[in-house]
């Protein structure tokens, strides 16, 4: 396991230089700032936009006081890496620091651009590599108007792989199907207007040897878009619907 590690997704964890450091910090401001460096590593932080990300429109009677305070502390916390700068503050973190959210999005990036040539061996792995990252939420132990955004995007990436282990799983086959109910599952219980979970949950009944019931989802999907939305299913899922039709 590396030394330095960082985990944004569930509960903020630090281990630097083989130690954990997260307590270490200065209360909930200490760590939410923390936090926020960590997530803006590559680029120097303003004061001010440090301040808003902490306090946001209820800033202390004194927010400079405050933020110097709070930075002393998580100097002393976290020597000896270095938190550069004065009016910016940039963190310093060692080569090779591991950071989950990091390693989340590259992986998808691997996974989709793998999917994007049907090398779906290859893309399942990776998918996999985000799926356990994001299902933990993301500082699930604070909370800020700027977490609920990159919360969000988390969410979305969480969905992102979702659909890609998904498709793996299909293409794949054999026990792999398991995976694909599952993804599909997952994917209408938390957007149930997202198409692609009904496509991906349909042709896994269909490989299962259900075609019945993949046809009986699509009715679902079709009589809930028009009775919510007044919208029909999209062309690529009425395609899916068309092809398992025929099949049957």
């Amino acid at each position: 396991m590396a030394d330095d590690r960082i985990y944004l997704c569930g509960p903020l964890v630090a281990a630097l230089g083989g130690r954990r450091v997260e307590s270490q910090l200065p209360g909930r401001q200490g760590r939410l700032a923390f936090a926020y460096l960590v997530l803006n590593k590559e680029r120097p932080v303003e004061r001010a936009r440090l301040m808003d990300a902490l306090w946001g429109d209820r800033p202390p009677a004194d927010p400079e006081t405050s933020l110097s305070a709070i930075i002393s502390k998580m100097r002393k916390a976290i020597a000896p890496l270095e938190l550069e700068g004065r009016g910016s503050l940039r963190l310093d973190l060692p080569a090779g620091t591991w950071v989950d959210l990091d390693a989340a999005t590259e992986a998808m990036h691997r996974a989709e651009s793998a999917s994007s040539m049907k090398r779906f061996h290859d893309a399942w792995s990776p998918a996999r590599v985000t799926l356990h990252i994001t299902a933990r939420g993301f500082l699930t132990d604070l909370d800020a108007p700027w977490i609920d955004e990159v919360r969000a995007r988390v969410e979305e990436l969480h969905l992102r792989a979702l659909e890609c282990y998904g498709e793996a799983c299909l293409a794949i086959g054999g026990t792999e199907i398991d995976g694909a109910h599952r993804c599909g599952r997952m994917l209408v219980g938390a957007s149930p207007y997202r198409e692609s979970g009904y496509r991906i949950l349909m042709r896994a009944h269909e490989a299962s040897g259900n075609p019945a019931e993949a046809l009986r989802l699509y009715e679902s999907l079709r009589e809930r878009l028009t009775e919510e939305l007044g919208a029909s299913p999209g062309p690529e899922t009425r395609r899916v619907h068309d092809e398992i039709l025929r099949g049957s």
